[in-house]
């Protein structure tokens, strides 16, 4: 027999509720400093270079934890995500809890953003959500791959690119598109081959530098050819 769900009259101005966070530590066991001057001078210099180089440590971490808990829904953590970045020093004892000796909390500044710039993503939203507008497969087939190359997946990120140039090959001549895009989408079938050739590859193990450099030289021009589609439909 099923128990009841209990409801519960809402407040028609609530509360913010406590949400649940998360705290990662990272620590860089390679780099040992001798003396607190050498401590001290790190800190002094240290910074965003620092903190991006941890995230990509925390996010290697999130990708295996994605696959053995089988969990698609686990994702990377961006720094804008972040609610509050530090970066500091500390004995062995301190950093294992998480603790210090001396930090510095790091402060995201936005870079500034043309008016035009900003507007474009939110016109298309929402003529998305309108049904003005349908996304195309390709536009996640590629920040998949765009993902995975970021991380230094590149034998993932090749396999993705694959089905992503071909998923672009074959929509974005459905659009009504101007010169522009047909330069792009012509560009993108003679690299066909070379991209094919580093999917080949990938299947069975790591990428050649040159094959690298393709997955990165392609999936930059399927980014160019879709601005280019959102340029002629504006």
């Amino acid at each position: 027999m099923l128990a009841r769900q209990k409801k519960i009259a809402a407040e028609p101005e609530p509360e913010p509720t406590p949400v649940t966070t998360g705290r990662a530590t990272v620590i860089d066991v390679d780099a040992a400093l001798e003396t607190s001057e050498q401590a001290q001078a790190w800190l002094d210099r240290a910074g965003e270079d620092e903190l991006a180089a941890d995230l990509a440590v925390l996010n290697r971490m999130l990708h295996a934890f994605r696959l053995v808990t089988a969990d698609p829904y686990v994702n990377v953590v961006r720094r804008q995500q972040l609610l509050v970045a530090r970066i500091g020093y500390g004995a062995g004892e301190q950093v294992a809890d998480g603790l210090w000796t001396d930090a510095r909390r790091l402060i995201a500044r936005p870079g500034r953003q043309r008016r035009a710039t900003v507007l474009q993503p939110q016109a298309r939203l929402a003529a998305i959500l309108g049904g003005r507008e349908l996304p195309l497969a390709c536009e996640e087939l590629a920040l998949r791959a765009r993902l995975d190359l970021d991380n230094d997946r590149e034998r993932e990120a090749a396999l993705q690119l694959l089905v992503a140039l071909d998923a672009a090959l074959a929509e974005l001549p459905v659009d009504p598109t101007g010169p522009a895009l047909q330069e792009r989408l012509a560009e993108l079938r003679a690299q066909r081959d070379a991209v094919t050739a580093a999917a080949q590859s990938a299947l069975a193990g790591p990428l050649s530098p040159a094959e690298r450099q393709t997955v990165e030289f392609v999936l930059g021009r399927i980014d160019a050819a879709l601005r280019a589609r959102a340029v002629a439909n504006a």
